[in-house]
């Protein structure tokens, strides 16, 4: 059976159509309409419904697409292992991770590896942790960072400990406390982020018996930064995700302190692509070993 086939498939997911799965892969439309009707009719069930609001999976196309994902995974590790007997770095990397990472580790970490091994190539997905787990388990990542403890599978490497520090309005009454008593957020409006990423705060609140006074829940890191700008209330979020972000809010450190531990999850040792483990020990050896600020004292 074609691995062309099982490419056209899965871009047309990604794309959520037959015409931009086609733009990508430089094909035609019925080219990649015959694809998936021909891959269908080999299966003997449909694999997608098509609507005009796009496509999705038909419950059959999702008992296989791990399989079709592995397929393809297994492909391009082949062909990397040829290029690597040939001394080539070549590949695509795919990596799972989320916002705070994604703003101020990746960027400088993939422009000193990509100035030592020029050929390979990265797709970057970003979401929250519950989403780089799911990736991870589906097999639609190589790797991704997650915050311990996590349920994703592969090897776990712990990078960082990244404090929890509160967040809140500069003109807030308790703006200039030397550090933030965390049962203060049982009165105080709170902003939260939904629960499949908050698992670090409520770590921290659980320890201390804490229920915050939830007003508003959220998805996006940012968006809480200015709601707690324009004084809708306070949250907690981890130091790193704050850098350059400081300047229309105050950030205390948490009494009891709290912190997140970074961690970089890769795929099984017998799924990695020669691409997947050279980037692995790249970012092993890039992370910063300590968070933002030193210990006692808020970094700039």
């Amino acid at each position: 059976m074609s691995i062309q086939k099982y490419e056209i498939f899965l871009r047309t997911l990604e794309t959520g159509s037959v015409s931009r799965a086609a733009e990508d892969l430089g094909l035609t439309q019925s080219a990649v309409s015959h694809a998936l009707s021909s891959l269908e009719e080999q299966f003997g069930f449909p694999l997608l419904r098509r609507s005009r609001a796009g496509v999705r999976l038909t419950e059959e196309g999702k008992k296989v697409l791990p399989s079709v994902r592995k397929i393809l995974s297994a492909e391009a590790q082949l062909r990397e292992t040829v290029s690597s007997i040939h001394g080539l770095s070549t590949g695509t990397i795919r990596i799972g991770t989320f916002t705070s990472v994604a703003v101020h580790w990746l960027p400088a970490i993939l422009k000193a590896f990509q100035e030592e091994h020029p050929h390979i190539r990265f797709k970057l997905l970003n979401g929250d942790y519950h989403d780089v787990e799911q990736w991870l388990e589906e097999g639609a990542v190589d790797l991704g960072f997650v915050s311990l403890p996590t349920r994703a599978p592969g090897q776990v490497t712990p990078l960082m400990k990244d404090r929890l520090l509160v967040i809140l309005p500069k003109d807030h009454p308790l703006a200039n406390l030397p550090c933030f008593p965390i049962s203060f957020a049982r009165q105080e409006s709170f902003i939260s982020l939904l629960e499949s990423s908050d698992q670090d705060l409520r770590r921290a609140l659980d320890a201390e018996d804490i229920r915050p006074n939830v007003r508003f829940v959220t998805k996006d890191d940012y968006a809480i930064i200015a709601m707690v700008e324009q004084g809708l209330g306070i949250a907690i979020m981890p130091e790193l995700l704050l850098q350059g972000r400081r300047d229309n809010i105050a950030a205390l450190e948490l009494k009891p302190q709290a912190s997140r531990t970074i961690a970089l999850a890769v795929t099984e040792a017998g799924q990695q692509s020669p691409a997947t483990r050279l980037f692995a020990d790249f970012v092993v050896s890039h992370v910063p070993k300590k968070g933002p600020g030193s210990p006692g004292k808020l970094g700039s």
